[in-house]
């Protein structure tokens, strides 16, 4: 039995490839630049891009870990099913549980459901990976944090928790027909997650006094799309919602992660640990 991972070099992927191999399974990780991929013993590396359904590696694959980078991968869907895959883990967004997206991850969701494959979803929210693009250029320059509102909460969740999911799904039986929401953690402000990073690195951290506008501004700067950025500073909402669409939602924590691994999330001060490096500046 051959594990297919997309999106094997990614954020949560690696770890999915990691886990599953340290697991025993069979593993194909599929990357557009297999030159470029790092793995353990054991782990197969292959060419593929879900731009190119056609040309996946399917021979042999009977379970699918399935990176969503657009709705278009439901033509890969189609393929992986006709090709016998017969398990589809999706990482799709915890903004389909609440009804936020319904044109980006949902439709990938509805054509594997319909494929008449096993399917799960995992469906995290904030990741806390977001804060390396948005934060760690300012943090290695001079220490300091670019963010319109210090005290603003937020929940992230450490992406080896979305990956441990992910893996169970994919190996073990009774989690088909399952949507796991993943939090994270309980919520945090934006000053908290700096102090945790700062202990991370030893370094004290502050912020800069910025105008959502200007956070906007800069954050485009370091790459981020202008419509996430949008939603990040609170000047939009997902899929083009007014940001006052999110002025009801409730941070809870939800139980599905524990459920499923027996144990609760890691927090963000040890995701903190983990990426120290991702704020320490180049010596």
């Amino acid at each position: 039995m051959t594990i297919l991972v997309t999106g094997a070099t990614g954020n949560v992927g690696r770890h999915v490839v990691r886990g599953l191999a340290e697991a025993g399974a069979r593993v194909r990780a599929m990357t557009r630049d297999p030159a470029a991929a790092v793995f353990g013993e054991g782990v197969e590396v292959a060419r593929g891009d879900l731009g190119a359904p056609d040309d996946i590696p399917f021979d042999g694959v009977e379970k699918l870990f399935l990176f969503v980078p657009s709705p278009d991968v439901r033509d890969v869907v189609d393929v992986a099913a006709k090709a016998g895959v017969r398990r589809i883990v999706v990482l799709s967004s915890g903004a389909v549980t609440h009804g936020y997206d319904t044109t980006y991850h949902l439709p990938v969701e509805q054509a594997v459901e319909a494929s008449g494959v096993e399917w799960t979803h995992v469906r995290p929210g904030e990741f806390a990976t977001n804060k390396i693009d948005l934060w760690g250029p300012s943090i290695r320059a001079d220490g300091t944090i670019v963010h319109p509102e210090p005290d603003e909460y937020g929940q992230p969740i450490h992406e080896r928790d979305i990956a441990e999911v992910a893996v169970a799904a994919l190996l073990q039986d009774g989690h088909a027909g399952r949507a796991y929401t993943l939090t994270g953690p309980a919520q945090l402000t934006q000053r908290a997650m700096a102090a945790d990073i700062g202990a991370a690195i030893g370094r004290e951290l502050t912020f800069t006094t910025v105008s959502r506008q200007e956070a906007l501004e800069y954050y485009v700067s370091v790459g981020w799309p202008e419509e996430s950025a949008r939603y990040l500073v609170g000047l939009g909402g997902y899929e083009g919602a007014e940001a006052d669409d999110f002025s009801d939602y409730q941070f809870t924590v939800s139980p599905d992660f524990e459920a499923v691994t027996g144990r609760p999330y890691r927090t963000f001060a040890r995701w903190a640990l983990d990426h120290a490096a991702d704020f320490t500046p180049a010596s």
